[in-house]
């Protein structure tokens, strides 16, 4: 955690999503509800293991206290990224929340079985979606004890 708000922690959240749009309703959820969470995008599954790991570009990121993981990415899948960062002893402990459009059983039962921590289909109504990342911002931040760096 990096520290306090108001009272609240401030958990560092990366997003992996390559969707425009969705990372600006995203970003809009966080900023509408007076989130002070640092939130940090990276628009594919390479990318995000770059991140989760330090290199390249990514040499000085924070280690992040809950991934935001959409399923479809370009150069590698969401499916790929969860099982390399729960296989990682390092990055294992990290809360892998699925934020995706598909609502497919295989999908889900997929993602669990690669130890995911929630499986959340994106709603396609802007409304909607912003109250649906609220409310994983609150379960994460206000009710779930999430492990120390």
């Amino acid at each position: 955690m990096t520290g306090w708000v108001d009272g609240r922690e401030v958990v560092q959240v990366l997003l992996v999503e390559d969707d425009p749009g969705d990372v600006l309703m995203t970003r809009e959820a966080f900023a509408d509800h007076g989130v002070a969470d640092r939130l940090f995008v990276v628009p594919d599954g390479v990318a995000a293991l770059e991140f989760l790991r330090k290199e390249g570009d990514h040499a000085g990121a924070p280690t992040p206290d809950l991934v935001l993981l959409d399923l479809n990415l370009p150069r590698m899948g969401g499916r790929e990224v969860l099982a390399a960062v729960k296989g990682d002893p390092a990055l294992a402990r990290i809360p892998v929340v699925v934020l995706t459009t598909s609502d497919a059983d295989d999908d889900v039962v997929a993602s669990y079985a690669l130890h995911a921590n929630a499986y959340v289909t994106k709603p396609v109504d802007f409304d909607r979606f912003i109250e649906v990342v609220r409310k994983i911002d609150d379960f994460f931040v206000s009710v779930v004890r999430l492990p120390p760096r």
